[in-house]
């Protein structure tokens, strides 16, 4: 039965691909007719559906190993072929209340975020809202830098500085309140105020940091007319059927309202609590969990929120490549090599930690979400082993490691 199983994915993949390769990237179109799948809803029930006692054995004995020795401290899930085959919430969601975590704890996703960032700017692309190749000042006309578009924040090539570090000087300097949220509006008038001298020239290379990312929530929300947490949720986390997704920033809330605390430096007395550096969203700000990424992850693969072209557009890599395999397209990070492909992320941010990668070739995903920030996700060789899953570790390949910033 797997067999035949098997080869009716296979040749309902190939029709898929076919039917997809017959258009070509749409890029810059100007609006797209939804395909007649799009309408119809997931249905969510159906593939959250799991039942523990059909757990995967080796997956769990790789999940325990790691909790015990290396800290993994979070939530996880793993499916394949459209079916969940593990998931556990492994740990604490506040340590100084002993408060555990449950399969639907929401965790901040970091940068995991941007995917979603990308995915809002390519579906406003597809509806003729703009486009790609268009200039950071056709929006925010006072913003100091030339040459920065669409794409170039898209691909991490705009040459900015982190806005992060430089947001934070400032309040330093002037000894600003760091418990009231600092909102896009208010960093993009900082910006435009200060005016802080750039990494580099735009589109020379490839440099990640979040400033990206505020920036086009920001174009999100000027293109839209409505708040980022607003476009978001009526453009995708209710057409996916991401039920426990959602946009907060302290910019709107005095506390986040979710229950899982991040706890920073792998050690639990070191508790974060959230500042005003929690306020811009884009780059990050989504709060959501293990099955809604899974949604997320079937929304896509089911053209449920983008084109086909579109997507393959945003899986296409976008600059020079890192030890053969990695790469970074519109929001996305890129694992390549022959016959295979993993479209994924990674997250870092104020004691949160995760890993949210996606096998488009062999139809599995793989979320792990944590909140005790220590280096258990670094090691996970044996993790991708027992799924079926490429090594998705730049070290693994040449070189001594390779880490990024999140």
């Amino acid at each position: 039965m797997r067999l035949v199983n098997q080869s009716l994915l296979t040749f309902t993949a190939s029709i898929f691909l076919l039917a997809s390769c017959s258009s070509k990237p749409g890029e810059n179109g100007t609006s797209a007719a939804a395909p007649a799948e799009k309408s119809k809803p997931l249905d969510v029930k159906a593939l959250l559906a799991y039942d523990p006692k059909n757990e995967n054995k080796k997956i769990d004995e790789v999940m325990q190993i790691l909790h015990k020795t290396r800290g993994f401290n979070g939530n996880v899930l793993v499916a394949r072929h459209g079916k969940i085959i593990y998931e556990k919430a492994i740990g604490w969601a506040d340590y100084l209340h002993r408060d555990s975590l449950k399969i639907n704890s929401r965790f901040e996703l970091a940068s995991v975020t941007k995917t979603m960032t990308s995915t809002a700017i390519l579906m406003l692309m597809e509806r003729g809202k703009l486009k790609l190749d268009q200039n950071v000042k056709d929006f925010f006309p006072d913003f100091p830098y030339d040459g920065v578009t669409i794409r170039l924040l898209l691909t991490h090539r705009s040459g900015m500085m982190n806005y992060v570090y430089f947001v934070d000087d400032i309040y330093r300097k002037e000894h600003r309140i760091q418990k009231i949220g600092l909102s896009n509006k208010d960093a993009m008038a900082m910006i435009a105020k200060y005016k802080p001298a750039r990494f580099n020239t735009p589109n020379k290379t490839f440099l990640y940091n979040n400033s990206n990312f505020m920036v086009l929530g920001s174009i999100i929300e000027k293109v839209s007319g409505m708040p980022y947490a607003q476009f978001m949720k009526e453009n995708i986390f209710k057409p996916a059927g991401m039920g426990h997704t959602d946009v907060y920033s302290k910019a709107t809330y005095d506390k986040i309202p979710v229950d899982v605390v991040g706890h920073d430096r792998g050690q639990w007395r070191y508790s974060v609590a959230q500042n005003f550096l929690d306020g811009p969203v884009g780059d990050k700000g989504i709060y959501s969990t293990v099955g809604d990424l899974y949604i997320y992850d079937r929304a896509l693969r089911a053209g449920k929120l983008l084109k086909q072209s579109t997507m393959d557009s945003a899986y296409t890599p976008r600059n020079p490549w890192v030890h053969g395999h990695f790469n970074y397209g519109y929001g996305w990070r890129i694992f390549q090599a022959p016959g295979q492909q993993v479209i994924y992320h990674t997250g870092w941010w104020h004691g949160f930690r995760h890993i949210y990668l996606r096998d488009i070739k062999d139809d599995i995903t793989i979320v792990l979400l944590t909140n005790l920030s220590n280096g258990s996700l670094l090691k996970l060789d044996d993790l991708f082993k027992a799924t079926g899953m490429p090594i998705v570790r730049k070290s693994a390949y040449k070189g001594n490691g390779d880490t990024s910033e999140d």
